[in-house]
């Protein structure tokens, strides 16, 4: 214990602390956050969001939002070979052998997690990320069915009132090559932006290649004065080849190699193992002032992804059609006695459709069918927040929302079963939170809410192909408390939260010998955390000629996730660690800005071992990672600015696992990540 306070005397912040600028040599501006429907400051959030900005997820690896993300203290992102993401927040990734689950995610005002639970993070590219928030806990309350927490991401502003445009090209080491072209205009009560973008990468793995082709359009009609009407489309072309897990001798002989063969069964290379995602997304936004106080937003939203996945024992392939709307009406008043109030209320409906088949893999070529099955998720709740701001000292937030979930199945092949309905109870979904502003510079928050979460399509259904009814939703209780400052000169921030989280029901997967997965209802956890965050400007912006500003940036995140009540067969895993977390995990940065534009960014991130079964007998290695990005952005090319940039990656040269396979069958847990490698790229902007 003595060690732990210690290490947060000395290290704790807010890696997730952003400025309103993109000007990285400012002083640290005030942050104003919009969780939940009302802009906010930080410094009075009532519960534990991280935020990144544009500038922040550029001084990243250009190539992937993983390094960005983990720099959010509660959050950890991996990658298992170049565009296979998997994202947890407070929690295991028990649920989440591949893909993205029990996190829901929004894009602008749309959900991009569809009714059946499944999100296509990895479709976005990263241009079209302007900003993160990261709302840690659960938010059931007013963004629906999740026990995790909620990721919100905004499109870039790219129109101005001149026409803009902007040229980054990128290239590294393992054929990393990227390019993205962004467009704006604004006319009078017209605005268009448009992003394309391409890249394509070899793996530092044998067939663990990607290539992702991507367009986004946002538009925008200010067509009266107190209405305007917003369109978001993008389209997403993603391959990717998956190595597979390798066992613990085959990763410490070659951690280059793919999954090998093993007697009858064939290796990666063989079948072709890979993923094949072509995702069509679309939306409409109507915003209307219909008073001063009284505002009425309505989306509507659909989306189409062909998913072909050749793996090895089979060959899946998905068509997924969701269509959906949200929906909610804002009123907003204030008081003659200092209080400023703002009621919502609101309804979000969505539906997804999927036919599933299954066949032989024949070298990654579909051959005879081994089952078909269609599903139909509905995902539909109503929610009500009020938000009470007295003397803008004591902010109350008091929110609900009454879940319905449910799901029709029908079964094609081998044996036809007509279509039947698996309806869960409604659930009432609470959450009560207030913060309390000292000063000007210090606040404290508190919070309870009930997390929920009902099972996803891929896991009603997962690679068995077994439609699995008896799979029951996950739920829980999370209290939490936590304190704020912000020094008067806006040079230093931090933020500091604990929390307790009881889940309930949790569903876990499981892995049979021939390598398929099924999941289960496996008792719960109990999840004791502590986050904490800092931000400071050691050097202010022009107090020195030498160096022209210091940053300092630190994330903590102690979990201490056991099981309870946990139980596999006969074999009772009851206070063992939760497979898949590490218990600590420090992320520490400094960015240096030079004269004439210079700019240096050094990153170093410790991770502790991490349990890779649930009787903790196997455990990943601890490791140091060490990233840094130098760069230039005084030159010029004729009027326009130009920007240059090279970076490194696990300067250390570190062999570790980003992405390990929980209790995988046959010890096959590891994933390998690139060792040291190198990118460098520039960027070009048009203002005419």
């Amino acid at each position: 214990m003595k060690k732990i306070l210690t290490l947060l005397i000395l290290g704790s912040g807010l890696s997730g602390f952003s400025q309103t600028k993109q000007d990285t040599t400012k002083k640290l501006d005030e942050v104003i956050i919009r969780p939940y429907f009302s802009p906010q400051p930080l410094l009075r959030a009532t519960g534990a969001v991280g935020v990144l900005n544009a500038a922040e997820i550029q001084q990243q690896v250009p190539s992937s939002l993983v390094a960005a993300v983990n720099t959010i203290s509660g959050v950890r992102m991996e990658e298992r070979s170049p565009g296979s993401y998997r994202l947890s927040i407070r929690g295991s990734l028990l649920r989440s052998p591949f893909g993205i689950r029990n996190v829901k995610i929004y894009f602008d005002e749309f959900p991009l997690t569809d009714a059946g639970g499944n999100s296509y993070l990895n479709a976005l590219d990263l241009s079209a990320a302007g900003n993160i928030q990261i709302l840690k806990g659960p938010q059931s309350s007013i963004y629906g069915a999740n026990s995790g927490g909620v990721l919100l991401i905004n499109s870039p502003v790219l129109a101005t009132d001149s026409t803009m445009a902007a040229l980054n090209l990128t290239g590294g080491s393992y054929g990393l090559f990227r390019e993205n072209i962004a467009i704006g205009k604004k006319w009078k009560k017209y605005q268009l932006g448009v992003i394309q973008a391409y890249q394509r990468s070899d793996g530092y793995r044998d067939h663990s290649g990607m290539e992702r082709k991507y367009i986004q359009v946002n538009q925008q009609l200010d067509y009266t004065k107190n209405a305007d009407l917003k369109a978001l489309f993008f389209y997403a072309d993603l391959h990717y080849e998956t190595p597979g897990g390798l066992t613990a001798v085959q990763y410490g002989l070659d951690p280059h190699l793919s999954r090998p063969a093993a007697g009858a069964i064939r290796s990666a290379i063989d079948q072709q193992a890979g993923i094949y995602s072509k995702t069509t997304f679309g939306g409409l936004t109507n915003s209307w002032r219909i008073s001063p106080d009284f505002k009425h937003v309505i989306s509507v939203f659909g989306s189409y992804t062909d998913f072909k996945n050749p793996f090895i024992t089979n060959y899946e392939h998905r068509k997924e059609t969701t269509l959906g709307v949200r929906t909610y009406v804002s009123y907003a008043k204030k008081t003659s006695h200092d209080i400023n109030w703002i009621f919502n209320l609101g309804a979000e409906g969505s539906q997804t459709k999927t036919d599933f088949d299954n066949s032989d893999n024949n070298y990654g070529t579909p051959a005879a069918l081994q089952a078909a099955d269609k599903l139909q998720s509905a995902s539909n709740f109503i929610f009500a927040n009020i938000n009470m701001d007295l003397n803008e000292k004591l902010l109350l937030e008091l929110s609900a929302s009454a879940n319905l979930y449910k799901y029709h199945y029908e079964s094609i092949f081998p044996v036809a079963i007509a279509e039947k309905t698996n309806k869960f109870n409604t659930q009432f979904m609470p959450r009560a939170a207030l913060s309390y502003l000292f000063d000007r510079t210090f606040s404290i928050r508190a919070s309870v809410s009930r997390g929920y979460s009902p099972p996803t399509s891929s896991e009603v259904r997962a690679s068995d192909n077994v439609i699995n009814v008896d799979l029951q939703p996950e739920q829980g209780w999370n209290y939490e408390t936590g304190l704020k400052y912000n020094s008067s000169d806006n040079r230093f921030f931090i933020d500091v939260t604990g929390f307790y989280y009881n889940l309930k029901n949790a569903i876990v997967r499981r892995t049979n010998t021939d390598d398929t997965d099924y999941f289960i209802n496996a008792g719960g956890t109990k999840q004791w955390g502590l986050e904490t965050s800092l931000a400071a400007w050691i050097i202010p912006r022009n107090s020195s000629k030498l160096i022209r500003g210091l940053q300092f940036r630190n994330a903590y995140t102690l979990s201490r996730f056991r099981f309870d009540n946990y139980t596999d067969r006969n074999t009772d895993f009851s206070g063992n660690s939760l497979t898949g977390v590490p218990k600590n995990v420090l992320i520490s940065s400094l960015e240096f800005n030079l004269p004439k534009a210079f700019y240096v960014f050094v990153q170093h991130n410790y991770t502790s071992r991490i349990p890779l079964t649930d009787a903790n007998t196997i455990y990943a290695d601890q490791y140091h990672l060490i990233q840094s990005k130098v760069g230039w952005k005084n030159l010029r090319v004729g009027k326009f600015p130009v920007e240059i940039f090279a970076g490194a990656d696990n300067l250390l040269n570190k062999k570790y696992s980003l992405g390990n396979d929980l209790n995988a069958a046959n010890g096959r847990y590891f994933n390998p990540a690139a060792g040291r490698n190198f990118y460098g790229g520039l960027a070009i902007s048009f203002l005419n």
